[in-house]
């Protein structure tokens, strides 16, 4: 894995508290001259749901997907290796999605698209918790969008966008990421643990193959409603997944080794 780009201009970040009733103005749409810009020479970080629900648009494998447009990139702070949405190789360095009239996924475009201009804190919190979460301004000097009258509070802008289905699906990775960050950096992951975190991550074609064709199902106890999910949706498979991660990681959480697995 290679490390991390740097991190964005924190000049972009405005420090300003936001909760869900917090209210801003902001609209974008085609008649602004910055239509688009914010989409070029970006760094964006890719979340499970985020690829589940692009590589299912184009009608790719995960595989597929990940190759053709993510690169890989270690999240120094956590030790943990994620997806990024490969830009363009032009002057402009774009979004591979993006035309001037607009984004050709916008359905189903990543979470932080969707967010913007707003930041979720609870990925950059070392212990943000479901209460503790808060927001930022993301403002980018050629963003002309909160120069417009609309005013939304956070909670409405999120249900406009249709973030909380995201935040829901992705919950349990973010809560395994940021119980990574708490242990610091002295607890590395062997590369071993990456590679397994990365697959439960981003490719649940393989991800189910692990799930089931190999002894996975009879080395440890699974809750059967859990199983079943699995079966049934990819978000399913990704929930199993993550809490089989916690398991192994830090000992915790609904999944554990049957007695005598050790020895098999």
């Amino acid at each position: 894995m290679s490390e991390t780009k740097n991190e964005k201009d924190k000049s972009r970040i405005e420090p300003i508290q936001l909760f869900s009733d917090s209210k801003f103005n902001f609209l974008c749409h085609k008649e602004l001259k910055c239509f688009t810009k914010c989409c070029n020479d970006i760094d964006i970080m890719l979340t499970p749901y985020d690829v589940i629900r692009m590589k299912n648009r184009l009608d790719l494998s995960a595989s597929q997907f990940l190759a053709m447009y993510t690169e890989p990139e270690l999240l120094k702070k956590y030790g943990l290796p994620v997806a990024t949405l490969k830009m363009l190789d032009d002057e402009e360095k774009n979004c591979p999605f993006v035309r001037p009239e607009g984004c050709l996924i916008y359905d189903d475009r990543p979470s932080s698209c969707r967010y913007y201009p707003l930041g979720l804190a609870n990925l950059r919190e070392k212990e943000a918790s479901d209460h503790e979460e808060f927001y930022f301004f993301v403002k980018e000097k050629h963003c002309l969008g909160f120069d417009e009258k609309t005013e939304w509070t956070v909670a409405e802008w999120k249900k406009d966008q249709g973030i909380d289905e995201y935040d829901d699906v992705n919950r349990r990775w973010m809560e395994l990421v940021l119980r990574k960050r708490s242990f610091g950096s002295k607890a590395q992951l062997s590369e071993k643990s990456r590679e397994m975190f990365f697959m439960v991550s981003y490719n649940t074609e393989q991800l189910r193959q692990f799930v089931f064709e190999s002894k996975l199902l009879s080395l440890y106890e699974i809750p059967g409603d859990l199983v079943e999910k699995a079966k049934e949706t990819e978000a399913g498979l990704l929930q199993l997944g993550c809490e089989w991660l916690k398991s192994i990681f830090f000992g915790e959480g609904t999944i554990t080794a049957k007695k005598g697995a050790g020895d098999e």
